[in-house]
């Protein structure tokens, strides 16, 4: 059987993600990092994007927002404020969610609604981004 670690994605609602698995990219904020059973310890951010992870022999892919990973020679912690697989992922719904966000943002907001619509914009960017990817 092949070495495997623990990943997890886990977001303010939920644990998302939770399984064993022998390898998982993240999109770093300095590049993708690929991690691998045995990995030195390390914390780093993440951005908003896509991660892979090898599942029992098998990609799965999962679109995630910005946040912070713990990494230790046996398990990956993601905490993020968004994370969703891509094959859960409404294409059209997310496409208007993003139309919507670049509508307001052209808008004159506080500085809280620049924030939230900023957010959804980059949320939404990177569920279509999967989603479109794996479409190919």
């Amino acid at each position: 059987m092949a070495q495997t670690l623990r990943f997890e994605i886990v977001t303010p609602e939920k644990v998302i993600f939770s399984e064993n698995v022998e390898i998982v990219s993240l999109p770093g904020t300095e590049g993708e990092l690929g991690i691998y059973p045995g990995h030195a310890p390390l914390m780093i951010q993440i951005d908003a994007g896509e991660v892979t992870v090898m599942h029992r022999g098998e990609n799965r892919y999962l679109a995630v927002g910005a946040g912070f990973v713990e990494i230790t020679n046996r398990k990956v912690s993601v905490l993020t404020d968004m994370a969703q697989d891509a094959d859960q992922i409404d294409e059209q719904k997310v496409e208007e969610a993003r139309q919507n966000a670049e509508r307001r943002l052209a808008e004159k907001l506080s500085p809280e609604e620049q924030t939230a619509a900023q957010l959804a914009l980059t949320h939404s960017l990177a569920q279509l981004k999967v989603k479109r990817r794996r479409r190919r």
